[in-house]
């Protein structure tokens, strides 16, 4: 059995980065799925901007909440049995966070997780969103394996962003309360790929444009395959493709025997 080959890049724009080398890159990681977050388009925008990769045969976005905001895309090589949006908790279902493709054999779920806001103001909602999107998680994996990639907007552990002392309880993203949501995912039974792999490595996936942190470095890993820990002797690596610009964000990507 081969392995399949998965990416996951938060594009910040699918518009905006189209004009800068995505479609190339994308040819050069050659992924068999794409999972995309931050489209920020209307839904005919974005379909629009995603057939410049007619390799992909099954496209679908999930374009619901105001125009240059949110929004997420599965592009897949391999048919899906089905694709849907949203996770059936109606206060979480209005900005397209959240798909789920489903394959005979396992479910992919691809999530732009919220961010906790300036001044940690939607901090009381994104423990809720963690809680519940844990609970949509558990009922999949009742059914079939889950593969979950996304931004999660969170920086796990100290070797996750390059200042933990500074930012820690103090910006969205690196405080006790997402930290502790994060874990309690993993408790539920998954798996960071990355980490798993590579335990002391040091290696980010985002970094601040305002403060031109990506030439220093100055980074964070927010962005994540998680995987059902039954799938884990499956996994033959995963990946932060680093050397792929275009967005704030770099692309993540899982080899697995599936």
């Amino acid at each position: 059995m081969s392995a399949l080959h998965f990416v996951n890049w938060n594009v910040n724009g699918i518009r905006a980065i189209i004009k800068k080398e995505f479609i190339e890159n994308v040819r050069q990681m050659n992924p068999d799925i794409l999972c995309l977050q931050e489209t920020k388009g209307g839904y005919e925008e974005v379909r629009s901007a995603l057939e410049l990769l007619p390799e992909y045969k099954t496209q679908v976005n999930c374009s619901k909440a105001r125009k240059g905001y949110s929004g997420t895309a599965i592009l897949s090589k391999i048919e899906p049995l089905n694709i849907t949006c949203d996770m059936g908790f109606e206060e979480h279902d209005q900005e397209g966070r959240v798909m789920t493709a489903e394959f005979p054999t396992y479910f992919l779920v691809t999530v732009y997780t919220p961010n906790s806001g300036e001044g940690l103001a939607r901090l009381d909602y994104r423990e809720r969103w963690d809680k519940e999107f844990t609970e949509y998680l558990t009922w999949l994996n009742r059914r079939k394996p889950v593969i979950v990639c996304g931004d999660l907007n969170v920086a796990h552990q100290p070797i996750d962003i390059a200042n933990p002392k500074s930012n820690y309880n103090k910006s969205a993203g690196y405080t006790q309360r997402e930290i502790d949501g994060f874990t309690r995912l993993l408790e539920a039974g998954y798996v960071d790929t990355f980490r798993h792999f590579y335990p002391q490595e040091v290696k980010y996936s985002y970094w601040n444009y305002v403060t031109n942190a990506r030439a220093k470095n100055v980074g964070w890993r927010i962005d994540y395959f998680l995987v059902s820990q039954s799938l884990l002797p499956k996994v033959k690596d995963a990946m932060i493709y680093n050397e792929y610009h275009g967005s704030d964000h770099c692309p993540v990507g899982l080899s697995i025997e599936i």
